[in-house]
């Protein structure tokens, strides 16, 4: 299968030239009678830990200064050629995406919210220097992949196919410039939420050691480095029994910003009068696609939904008085899931006092709905696979 685009690209080095992009999409040794039989299928499914079914193929697509972006194709997941001297492995200029594709009751195939993550991923990509994927070329390595793979994408509820774009500098060179060639690279693997069943919900350890970001740093990039240097901290979470760690403001230590890999919210008050409120993107912040979705669909349903800054203290306090009712984190991963405890270096308090946190499984149904169809689609968020 051929596809031909041409797109300008401004040179990620700095130097203004623009390059034309001539796209052609080719499949190597990808063929319908060597897929893996569901028995096979299956085998690889069972008793795998989240991030470890990969499907069988994966999109590869080169950028070069001279040639912009070409050299799209379609293969069987395998190992890449890696230089020992690769600018992304020694300077980080790596960005990525995470994204799902979900089947519908009626069969069909489709992935959320598309668009937004190919927005995401140009805008982590312009904080690291390197050169943005066109939108539509984004969309047509997602088409192809899940297409090849469409089997692999679950019908039971709760799982789903996660879907990782990812972008890293393969220049070898080490003289601390941006890179001149880059790949972008896109692979799949099945999964279900990130904390499991986890009905009970979850417990989050607050750091006061580590810092996430910093105002003028990477934290509004989802980047390589942001992630492994959560992994300390990450720790000190399962030091003391949590699943996750919340992250303070680097400043004063002491406004929520998100979790270690999700955002956070609370919800104030109960029932019609319910508000929910999250973090102000302020630069800092992970700017969610689940969390903008959350937001949205609280105001469809006619609950209150706010931005604005959430102390540690003003969580504590308002979930003692009984104004805090529920708290959650969510993230493509994570889903919706409940916060069900906070602990500190200071003491552990209840994340908030509504029994079964009820603004919560709302709010997690009406996600769900969304993803996987259950129902009409006025916001275009459900791309089909044809």
């Amino acid at each position: 299968m051929r596809m031909s685009r041409r797109a300008d690209q401004l040179d990620p080095a700095g130097t203004g030239a623009r390059t034309e992009t001539t796209t052609e999409w080719s499949r190597f040794g990808v063929a319908a009678s060597e897929l893996l039989s569901p028995s096979a299928r299956a085998a690889r499914l069972r008793d795998s830990p989240f991030g470890q079914a990969f499907t069988e193929h994966m999109v590869t697509i080169r950028w070069t200064a001279d040639r912009g972006w070409h050299h799209a194709s379609l293969r069987p997941y395998g190992s890449l050629p890696l230089d020992p001297a690769m600018v992304g492995l020694h300077y980080g200029q790596v960005v990525f995406e995470g994204l799902k594709a979900y089947r519908s009751p009626d069969g069909q195939t489709s992935v959320f919210r598309m668009a937004d993550h190919a927005r995401r991923l140009q805008r982590s990509a312009r904080r690291f220097k390197m050169p943005e994927l066109p939108e539509s070329l984004f969309t047509e390595s997602i088409q192809e992949l899940v297409r090849i793979d469409r089997a692999w994408v679950p019908a039971a509820e709760g799982r789903s196919l996660y879907l990782r774009p990812i972008l890293y500098a393969e220049e070898p060179h080490l003289g601390l410039r941006p890179a001149t060639t880059y790949r972008y690279l896109l692979m799949a693997f099945v999964t279900e939420n990130f904390f499991g069943a986890a009905e009970d919900g979850v417990s989050v350890w607050v750091t006061d050691t580590y810092t996430r970001a910093v105002i003028g740093g990477t934290g509004e990039a989802k980047c390589a480095g942001n992630y492994a240097s959560g992994y300390l901290a990450q720790q000190e979470a399962a030091d003391h029994e949590c699943q996750q760690v919340l992250y303070l403001d680097a400043t004063e230590r002491r406004w929520v910003e998100e979790m270690g890999g999700m955002n956070v919210f609370v919800v104030r008050g109960s029932g019609a009068a319910a508000e929910i409120v999250t973090p102000p993107l302020t630069g800092t912040i992970l700017p969610g696609v689940t969390r903008d979705s959350l937001l949205t669909l609280a105001r469809d349903a006619g609950l209150r939904a706010t931005e604005r800054p959430l102390a540690l203290e003003d969580w504590r306090d308002g979930a003692a008085r009984g104004e805090i009712t529920e708290a959650f984190a969510c993230g493509t991963a994570a889903g919706v899931t409940r916060i069900r405890r906070v602990v500190t270096a200071d003491g552990a308090w209840n994340a908030g006092s509504a029994a079964g946190a009820p603004v919560t499984g709302r709010l997690r149904a009406a996600l769900t709905a969304a993803q996987r169809g259950d129902g009409p689609d006025p916001r275009g968020w459900r791309h089909p696979v044809r």
